[in-house]
């Protein structure tokens, strides 16, 4: 009676993380490899043994870093992990050196007759390959292309900028003067070691997209319409409103004879074009250094119609004042101009900003802006 085909080395599932058991563990697996690497003749018996072992989406390597590293308990991850990292090196020697056996065949040259493969080891290339599941925009991100497709129909075009920006750009040529208190409500994150530089040359993060308007303005001439979409960074305590790290869409249009009532009637449509025909807009006075006069942008309810109330009880979106707080805005000071170049007595403008995380918020009914950044695929799903 033929003897039993002894069965090919499985990864076991380990029911406890011990020192003994993923020695034991790691044991049988080289003992499994060696004997393995001993059947190795030739170069494609070679190249199917490496695969097995080392093959990054079901190789045994990747099996043991997902059944014995991943699934280890947290008391036990620091063992599990120096004996996978011990196993990961001595797998990829005793492949290394299968490969360089005297023994070991070849693959014929191309002139020579190359044996047909056994039919168990063909390829059907007519057969489906496997196919990776399609992802989906992120829900800021989707959000972000949004408002700048409703001012892309409006003639904007689309400018970007650095990151690292200058105190220059960020703060001084945006008419925030040195010491301005409304310096400290940015909350700014600077980098380190710049202590030999002029004030205006030191690098930070940038805390708003207005440096790129300045930028923007630096090399194009009036009239000029632009959106700046971008990632801003400052120094806030994470929580359900607040994160160190947003994003925003900022917009500056200059030309002769702009007026308010030009930005009131853009953004109210903007507004309409994210919200609904039925959303309105009002207006009220606030102040930003680069803008004067300056207007906060509130619009009605989307929860409660702008009534105030719902479901027989006060509306906690607006908290019962039929208006929710969304954007900043203004027309352009005319000190901002004298940075550029601009005169201000031929050409006026307007600019605005607004948080991209918190339109998401209001669009997709998020109540915490950290599900935004935490990478929770069962949230994300959602917005495929």
């Amino acid at each position: 009676m033929p003897a039993k085909k002894k069965s090919a080395y499985a990864v076991p599932q380990l029911k406890n993380f011990s020192a003994k058991t993923l020695d034991a563990a790691a044991k049988k697996l080289l003992a499994a490899l060696e004997e393995e690497s001993k059947a190795v003749r030739n170069e494609t018996e070679w190249k199917a043994f490496r695969d097995r072992w080392m093959a990054r989406t079901n190789g045994i390597l990747t099996q043991i870093n997902e059944q014995w590293l991943k699934a280890a308990p947290k008391d036990a991850k620091r063992d599990a992990g120096q004996k996978v990292n011990e196993l990961k090196g001595r797998v990829a020697e005793i492949v290394a050196a299968a490969e360089k056996k005297p023994e070991a065949v070849k693959t014929p040259k191309p002139s020579a007759a190359v044996p047909a493969q056994p039919i168990a080891e063909s390829v059907d290339i007519t057969l489906p390959g496997n196919r990776r599941p399609l992802g989906a925009e992120h829900p800021v991100v989707k959000t972000m292309n949004e408002i700048v497709g409703v001012f892309r129909n409006l003639g904007y075009s689309v400018e970007e900028g650095p990151e690292i920006e200058t105190d220059y750009y960020n703060f001084e040529a945006l008419n925030f003067p040195p010491n301005h208190p409304a310096r400290d409500t940015q909350d700014t994150l600077f980098i380190a070691g710049q202590e030999s530089k002029p004030a205006r040359e030191r690098l930070l993060l940038r805390t708003h997209t207005s440096p790129v308007q300045i930028r923007t303005m630096e090399k194009l001439k009036p009239p000029l319409r632009v959106v700046c979409p971008g990632k801003v960074h400052r120094n806030d305590a994470p929580d359900a409103t607040h994160s160190p790290i947003f994003h925003q869409v900022e917009g500056l249009a200059v030309d002769t004879n702009i007026t308010f009532c030009d930005l009131k009637g853009t953004l109210d449509h903007a507004m309409k074009a994210l919200f609904g025909s039925s959303v309105k807009t009002r207006f009220y006075p606030s102040f930003f250094p680069f803008t004067e006069p300056s207007a906060d942008v509130q619009i009605s309810c989307i929860f409660c119609g702008g009534k105030g109330y719902r479901d027989g009880g006060r509306c906690p979106n607006c908290k019962a004042s039929g208006w929710i707080e969304l954007l900043g805005c203004g027309m352009v000071d005319p000190n901002v101009f004298g940075f550029v170049d601009y005169d201000p007595r031929k050409v006026s403008g307007f600019a605005f900003g607004m948080g991209v995380e918190r339109i998401a918020i209001l669009k997709y009914g998020v109540d915490d802006i950290q599900l935004f950044f935490n990478g929770d695929v069962r949230f994300l799903e959602q917005f495929g």
